[in-house]
């Protein structure tokens, strides 16, 4: 008869696990957070493993047995708090993982206290730790604020087994101690045990490897769409949302302008105050784009020091207050970042009917923005009103 032996599974396990956590900093490289965090669940649970079959071969209930076995038991909970973390940033979500941070201390300390009753210490541990299980699987089961692929489901039905698994392993070392008296008891339900906790191992380091694609995958989106100097938008991706933007605006019969900005005496800010402070100025102009801007406005790096802004639902006096706040932010905060005042020239351009391009527009703009710039820069004109030779 087929018979499953429980101590070369955790055996075996433990030294995948080693394995695991030499190997995955070395083939993932170069980390964000959240893997970081993945990485150090993985060495701590690998930790607490090492610990647990370590503390079988002292005598049962010797004071190395109840330190290697607290320990164990700290690793391992804390190696759950590494993951959780690491699974609400892969989430887009800020790191929480307060409820099994306070399970892990309440367990652990539990443990260490309750230690000379097995019935105790059996119970309690595996209990709190599928309770800790179970509030992980509540985060992974909320909505993600980012793009995630279907591991977080395939992660979802492992843990649920393992929270399971180990309920019934809290019930029978609480209350059928007999049927359970010590770690590698051939009990069905510590075979089961074993097995899943050998798979949970695997699809654990599937899921981490998932999970880390699908968030190099997301900044390389990122990268493609963003300035990497400003973090505005770049020509490319403002084009793209722009031309949405303005069949919408033809569909819902919504005013929608352009500003085409640029910055005034840029080329002498380099020349006279370095490249360094130059870069400086471009970032803090974004700041004040963002400051002044509302939700559903849209702007970009055009090109050099060249910025466009695509205001929605606005009509020709949204946009000019827009101006306004933008030239007010600007006298405010850039004598006192960057030591001197910085202006700009503009030119707006209204969408003027059905069949107008972001293209047209933007060229309407620019010789708005051409006649500022001939008028003695900072300002701002209309493309619709009379321009001047």
């Amino acid at each position: 008869m087929f018979r499953i032996d429980i101590s070369s599974l955790f055996i075996a396990m433990t030294i995948n696990l080693s394995i695991m956590a030499v190997a995955l900093p070395y083939f993932m490289g170069r980390v964000n957070r959240a893997a970081r965090y993945a990485q150090a669940g993985i060495v701590l649970q690998t930790a607490g493993w090492i610990f647990l079959l370590s503390s079988s071969t002292f005598p049962r209930g010797d004071w190395a047995d109840h330190l290697l076995s607290t320990l164990a038991m700290a690793s391992v909970s804390s190696g759950m708090v590494g993951n959780a973390i690491a699974f609400e940033l892969w989430y887009g979500r800020k790191p929480n993982a307060r409820a099994p941070a306070a399970i892990a201390v309440v367990m652990t300390i539990g443990y260490c206290i309750g230690f000379s009753d097995y019935a105790f210490r059996t119970g309690w541990a595996n209990g709190l730790l599928a309770l800790q299980i179970a509030t992980v699987i509540v985060s992974l089961c909320r909505a993600p604020q980012v793009t995630v692929g279907r591991w977080r489901w395939l992660l979802v039905i492992c843990l649920s087994i393992q929270m399971v698994v180990m309920v019934c392993r809290a019930v029978l070392g609480a209350f059928y101690t007999a049927e359970f008296p010590n770690f590698y008891a051939p009990h069905v339900i510590n075979q089961v045990f074993a097995l899943s906790s050998n798979a949970m191992m695997v699809l654990s380091v599937v899921t981490i490897l998932l999970a880390h694609r699908d968030e190099a995958a997301r900044e390389l989106e990122r990268l493609a769409t963003l300035d990497g100097l400003t973090g505005a938008l770049n020509r490319r991706a403002w084009l793209l949302q722009s031309g949405i933007d303005l069949a919408n605006s033809v569909r819902y019969r919504q005013p929608l302008g352009v500003l085409l900005l640029d910055l005034d005496h840029f080329k002498q800010i380099n020349d006279t105050h370095g490249h360094g402070v130059g870069d400086h100025a471009l970032q803090m102009f974004v700041s004040g784009l963002r400051a002044v801007s509302r939700v559903g406005d849209l702007f970009c790096r055009y090109g050099g020091e060249e910025f466009c802004v695509l205001l929605n639902c606005a009509d020709l006096d949204a946009v000019t207050a827009y101006d306004e706040r933008l030239r007010q932010w600007l006298i405010q905060h850039s004598v006192q970042e960057l030591g001197f005042g910085l202006s700009y020239s503009g030119g707006i351009a209204m969408r003027s009917h059905d069949a107008d391009t972001i293209e047209m527009m933007l060229q309407r703009a620019d010789v708005a923005l051409y006649q500022a710039k001939a008028q003695g820069r900072g300002r701002t004109l209309d493309s619709a009103q009379p321009l001047t030779a």
